[in-house]
């Protein structure tokens, strides 16, 4: 469904659930970071209204995210703690191409906001389909849900403003560098990407 071009490492859940208050800190500051970037997608560009009005509901549901995500931190007896570089993301936006066409931005920041969203709905699937702790398969396989649909959203966006055939060029070289930046990354169970 997602098209990613690389799997997440089967080993990644193990390695996650032995610190699961690291997941659960990188995890809160991904739904912050995302809520973030939705307000900057409205801020940049105000008069893309479809847009605007989208991405409203996906910013609210982001921090509603973030707030569960420390809701269920405090549950286990964890603080939020400092928020992390964030090297995926940092390697995502190096790909990201500038014109001076408004439209080709906003589908770049659309599509960087897509990718995003489908390696994390990747991640929990992983985590609530393998973690041991049975209300965190619940917890996680919520936000799977949630996250596919975001992921959605972004790329059925991005086709309203350039050609599909464009945006579905750009997703696959999207796709392609995604699996590069991923396969030179190291397996870290203390971050959700």
């Amino acid at each position: 469904m997602l098209g990613l071009k690389m799997a997440t490492d089967p080993r990644w859940v193990n390695i996650a659930e032995k610190s699961i208050e690291e997941i659960l800190t990188d995890h809160a500051f991904c739904e912050q970071k995302a809520a973030s970037s939705g307000i900057s997608l409205i801020v940049r560009y105000p008069e893309r209204s479809e847009m605007v009005e989208e991405v409203t509901a996906v910013v609210a549901e982001e921090w509603g995210h973030f707030r569960k995500v420390l809701k269920e931190l405090n549950k286990r007896g964890h603080s939020l703690g400092p928020q992390r570089k964030d090297e995926y993301v940092g390697a995502l936006l190096k790909i990201k191409k500038h014109s001076n066409d408004r439209d080709k931005n906003l589908v770049e920041d659309l599509l960087v906001c897509a990718m995003i969203e489908a390696r994390s709905c990747e991640r929990f699937r992983l985590l609530s389909l393998h973690i041991s702790d049975p209300a965190l398969k619940s917890f996680y396989h919520e936000f799977m849900v949630s996250e596919a649909g975001h992921y959605r959203m972004f790329l059925d966006l991005a086709c309203k403003y350039r050609p599909e055939a464009e945006v579905k060029a750009r997703w696959q070289e999207f796709l392609d560098a995604e699996a590069a930046i991923l396969a030179a990354m190291e397996l870290r169970g203390d971050r959700m990407h």
